[in-house]
This record gives C-alpha cells, sequence and structure tokens, in this order.
C-alpha cells in the first residue's frame, strides 16, 4: 500500500515510521506543504490507498473535507473537530469515500472504552470520576479519550454525571483513570500510554482495513475486525 500521512508532529512521524515497519510506503505532508488542503487536489489523492490525518482540528476539518470531496478514504487520529462529522458523513456517502475516526487508536485504549461499559453497567449507585494526564503539548483538554469514556459511562447511566479532571505535565504520552467510588469500596480502571507507537499502530492497522471499502465508522465499531 501506499500511505499519505498528514503532520509531521511527533505523532505522524511514529506513524510514517511504523508503516515503513509494516511495509507500506509512505510520503508525508506536513502544514506548511499544505496549508488550507491546498494540497489534496484529486491527481495527487488518487495515488494514495489511504490517507492518515495527525495534524491539528482546524486543519483536520479542511483535510477531511478535501480527501472525501475527491473520493479518498482517510483515517482521522486527530480531535476536536466531531461537530462537523453529520456534515462530513453526508459528504462522505455522497462521494462514496471512505472515514475512520477515533478519539484514540490504541487498542489497548479501545480495551478500557468496553471495560468501562461494562463497569458502568455493573457499578449502580457508584459515583464515576475520570482523570487523564498528557504532556504539557497537548492543546485541547479534556482529552478526546477522557470524553469518550465519559458519553460511554453516562449513555449506560444516564442520570449519572463522570466529572473529568485533566493534567499536563513533562512529556507524558497518555494516562487515563475511571474511578467509581461508593460508601464501601472503589473500582478504578487504567490505561497508561507509554509511547506513541500504541496510537500509530492503531491508525496503520486502520488505514489498512479502510483501503478499498467505502462508508464512515468510528474505530471502536471495527477494530475486533483488525
Amino acid at each position: 500500500m501506499l500511505l499519505l500521512v498528514l503532520g509531521r508532529g511527533r505523532t505522524g512521524s511514529v506513524v510514517a515510521e511504523v508503516a515503513h515497519e509494516r511495509g507500506h510506503g509512505v510520503r508525508v505532508v506536513g502544514e506548511e506543504e499544505n496549508r488550507q488542503a491546498a494540497a489534496l487536489t484529486g491527481p495527487f489523492l488518487a495515488g494514495f490507498d489511504a490517507v492518515i490525518d495527525f495534524t491539528t482540528p482546524e486543519a483536520a476539518v479542511q483535510n477531511i473535507r478535501a480527501c472525501l470531496a475527491n473520493g479518498a478514504r482517510v483515517v482521522v487520529g486527530t480531535t476536536g473537530w466531531y461537530q462537523h462529522l453529520p456534515d462530513l458523513r453526508e459528504l462522505c456517502e455522497r462521494k462514496g469515500a471512505a472515514l475512520l475516526y477515533s478519539t484514540n487508536f490504541s487498542v489497548g485504549v479501545q480495551a478500557l472504552f468496553r471495560l468501562a461499559r461494562e463497569l458502568a453497567v455493573a457499578a449502580q449507585n457508584y459515583q464515576f470520576r475520570i482523570s487523564e494526564t498528557h504532556h504539557t503539548g497537548k492543546k485541547d483538554a479534556p482529552s478526546g479519550t477522557a470524553l469518550s469514556l465519559k458519553r460511554i459511562i453516562e449513555s449506560v447511566q444516564p442520570g449519572v454525571s463522570a466529572e473529568i479532571e485533566s493534567k499536563r505535565e513533562g512529556e507524558v504520552a497518555g494516562i487515563h483513570v475511571i474511578e467509581a467510588r461508593s460508601a464501601n469500596d472503589r473500582i478504578e480502571l487504567m490505561h497508561e500510554a507509554y509511547s506513541r507507537r500504541g496510537f500509530a499502530e492503531g491508525a496503520v492497522r486502520a488505514a489498512e482495513w479502510i483501503a478499498g471499502r467505502a462508508g464512515c465508522w468510528d474505530f471502536q465499531d471495527i477494530v475486533a475486525q483488525l
């Protein structure tokens, strides 16, 4: 496969490295080459099996729109743009393109999502709290992963409000903790990422899965197929 990676940041660099290790050709395009998605023309995109975006929320919306308008297949690891999802989903379907998105492409975090749902089902009459810690360069707070955990818990227990505490420390790749507390005991689930490699591996495997497909999916819906 030939993959296009959008974003020369730390995660994008690891994505390119993992893709090479898995035997794929890779082209990396940074923001300076792709302002307002100017590089994402039909002829250019036609040469790639899939596109992987790890940019910024503002850039991602323009990138996704350009990719889908040209019928491309795009995997989006950037968060903070989901208010545009309904419009982009409609564009995806209209153009016969493919969009696969997630707040976190780590397979371990996907397991945490499943466990969070099971905990919310089992721990009735508990108070839930979520804490997340990331490196100081992370711009969004709370993290997209923490917001996903909050939605999962509150969808199972509609009357519950799962508060989120956000911390930004050093070079922390990502720590997410769910606490369920009652008058009698406390239950805790935790995922700690040691590096960005887990996110990168999941994103590349997602690109392998989406190649040749058309549609729109959350990574949670297809991760079991990898």
